[in-house]
This record gives C-alpha cells, structure tokens and sequence, in this order.
C-alpha cells in the first residue's frame, strides 16, 4: 500500500515516461513515431484535432492520467462507442454500463457533471437511443476543452513532442 501511494505521490512528467502511448518501436523506421512538427503543431489548433489524431488522443489520454482525470476521456471514448451500436440490446447494456461506470452517484470513474444533467441523462437512458448520452457527453467534453486541454498544451510532455518532432524534422533535412 505504501508503495502504491508513493507512486501516485510523484507525479511525473517527463517525455519517457508517455512513450508507451506513442507507436510501437517496429513502426518507428516508417513515419509513425516520427511525428511530423506540423501534426503536433495541429494539435494545438484545436481540441478536435487532438482527439481526432490516434497519436495525438493517446498523448492527452496519458496526461489526463498524470492529472488524476482521466475519466473524463474514457467516458468520452464510451460515448462514441456507444453512438456507433446499431443492435437495441447492446444499446441498453453499454448505456447501463456507463452509467455505472461514469455517471452515477459514487460511481468508480465519476465525471464531474450537475445533478440536473444527471438525472435528465438518468431519464434518457430509461428508453435508450443512440443520442441519449450527447448532453452528457458534450458537458464532459467542454470541461476538458476548457479545462484540462490548455494544461496539456502548457505541459512538459506537449512541449517536448513538439521539439522533438521539431528536432526530427530538422535531422531529416540536413
């Protein structure tokens, strides 16, 4: 147990500790590890192409988590899971699950949202729809975007794929 709260205690930041997020090692003689300066550069142009980039997703993902806030992400990925189930009966077993997991009281992985969205969200999922999580859905994504997403583009992480895909692109061209 102490160990475990001596990890948590020191929060880390540094560039080494993310590259288990970023591309396997077999793929980095192709392009993949080597993110061109503008893919990172456009991930600071706007959430969406941040959340839209697989590498650029996995990147903020692994913030979060040194923030204690990765919930927040994880809920939204269920949501867009959860948007593309055709089949009624998985609607409704993935609704109640992240409802569970994300949405009621005292659920494990909370996201941090008002009691009245909660229970609009609560009676939305009573008959669930592929669109009953887009309120929700849109608070939590909001919340990062305002929030945690400024953070992640301040941070020593961000800073340094930037520069190190600077330092590539530089190597290549030379």
């Amino acid at each position: 147990m102490k160990t475990r709260l001596g990890c948590l205690s020191h929060k880390s930041d540094s560039y080494s500790d993310f590259s288990e997020f970023l591309p396997p090692a077999h793929e980095t003689t192709a392009r993949c590890l080597k993110l061109s300066t503008d893919e990172v550069v456009r991930w600071s142009e706007s959430f969406d192409h941040l959340l839209a980039h697989k590498y650029g997703l996995a990147a903020f993902r692994t913030f979060l988590k040194t923030e204690f806030s990765d919930e927040n992400i994880e809920f939204w990925m269920a949501c867009e899971e959860y948007k593309k189930i055709k089949s009624s009966t998985k609607l409704v077993s993935k609704a109640n699950k992240i409802f569970k997991e994300f949405i009621d009281i005292q659920a494990p992985r909370e996201v941090n949202i008002d009691y009245r969205t909660r229970e609009r969200t609560k009676q939305s999922l009573e008959d669930p729809s592929p669109t009953s999580l887009n309120e929700v859905q849109a608070k939590v994504y909001c919340l990062m975007e305002k929030d945690s997403y400024p953070r992640f583009l301040r941070s020593k992480m961000y800073q340094d794929m930037v520069n190190r895909a600077h330092a590539q692109g530089q190597r290549r061209s030379v």
